[in-house]
């Protein structure tokens, strides 16, 4: 598809490119609690009485984050009783499971598939962790085959909803009969840490919520529906491990987030992107779909920037934002559901498919409708 300020076109892909996987259903699940950024900022407020000295630089940081409200894991009087990394651990465990089932179950229904129908499944999270893995403990849940293949991923944060689809795809291709599962579950919520008044977490508690997502990946001879995964590119950035990611102790995760992530995006997306495109004979002005990670308002203005993309191009990135928050990795998954059911390109439109995350690091996904 080309896009030159005039209406979009549909064009041919080059010759060359095999459609060899699909996207075949997407799905959500969020925890049963949700509450409005201010109920949240209250919350927090009262539970730092007595450790914060201006109330108001966490009224001002929750404010420009661009979040109206969030799903949380637990109830808000709960979070007053994880007083150690065990009990907040437990309580991942717990609804991980259960966000991961319903997420699952619901992007099967939406694909059309049978749980007997998945081969491999991979799990992806950043918030908790669990032996056995949350995607082992799903095959007891919901009775999947004893032979599927168990991928759990940990450690890639913000990145892994787009990398996990890119290493569903890569299975499938291998195997073009079978299909794939991606769970991510990321319950944000559960790593806030009450020690910890740095500037970093006090944003954290305003920008991230609690939410998982699924992700059906089939091969050319399982199905013939769904946008197409026509390549993947992970990029890797040397010596920028300090940009983001964890810090872990025995009290927890505290988190590491720098003020150069949107300069990171700044360097680095465009040129990855236009690197990634031109490999398969493509230009940025042939994409007429962005879905794009929700990292937060200085990210993906960051992103229109470096990019040029036109006015309201990174519309569902912004309001998924709104409405529930930066989920890490589930956030790239939410606003790919929300362009399959309500903002579906026309058939041939192409499309990225890009997040960030840990490492620094970003991952590259090419769509075609």
């Amino acid at each position: 598809m080309v896009n030159e300020g005039g209406p979009l076109r549909v064009r041919s892909l080059p010759e060359g490119l095999e459609f060899r996987m699909r996207i075949c259903g997407v799905a959500s699940a969020f925890p049963r609690n949700y509450y409005s950024q201010d109920v949240i900022r209250e919350a927090l407020k009262s539970r730092w009485s007595d450790k914060l000295e201006r109330p108001q630089i966490l009224d001002r940081l929750h404010s420009n984050v661009g979040v109206q409200g969030r799903y949380l894991a637990l109830p808000i009087t709960a979070y007053e009783d994880l007083t150690t990394w065990g009990k907040a651990n437990n309580g991942w465990i717990e609804s991980a499971q259960e966000l991961g089932e319903q997420a699952l179950c619901r992007a099967l229904t939406h694909a059309g598939l049978a749980k007997s129908d998945l081969e491999a499944i991979f799990f992806v999270s950043v918030t908790g962790v669990a032996s056995p893995s949350i995607e082992g403990r799903l095959i007891n849940r919901l009775g999947l085959s004893a032979n599927i293949k168990r991928i759990p991923i940990f450690g890639l944060g913000c990145v892994a909803g787009a990398a996990g689809i890119a290493r569903a795809a890569d299975y499938v291709r291998a195997f073009p009969d079978q299909a794939a599962a991606l769970v991510s579950v990321e319950l944000c919520s559960l790593t806030w840490r009450a020690d910890d008044l740095s500037i970093a977490n006090l944003i954290s508690t305003g920008l991230f919520g609690d939410g998982a997502a699924a992700v059906i990946v089939a091969g050319r001879d399982k199905v013939d529906y769904g946008p197409r995964v026509i390549a993947t590119r992970s990029v890797f950035y040397p010596d920028t491990e300090d940009v983001m990611g964890w810090e872990i102790s025995e009290k927890g995760f505290r988190i590491v987030l720098s003020r150069s992530v949107p300069d990171m995006v700044h360097q680095h997306l465009a040129g990855d992107i236009d690197q990634f495109l031109n490999d398969h004979n493509l230009e940025r002005k042939e994409i007429g779909a962005w879905v794009m990670h929700t990292g937060g308002p200085k990210v993906l203005e960051a992103c229109e920037q470096a990019l040029e993309l036109p006015a309201n191009a990174l519309d569902a990135s912004w309001q998924s934002l709104a409405k529930v928050g930066n989920l890490s990795s589930a956030s790239v998954l939410l606003v790919l559901q929300d362009f399959m059911n309500q903002r579906r390109p026309e058939p041939g439109t192409l499309s990225i498919l890009a997040a960030m995350g840990p490492g620094f690091c970003s991952e590259l996904v090419l769509l075609e409708w």
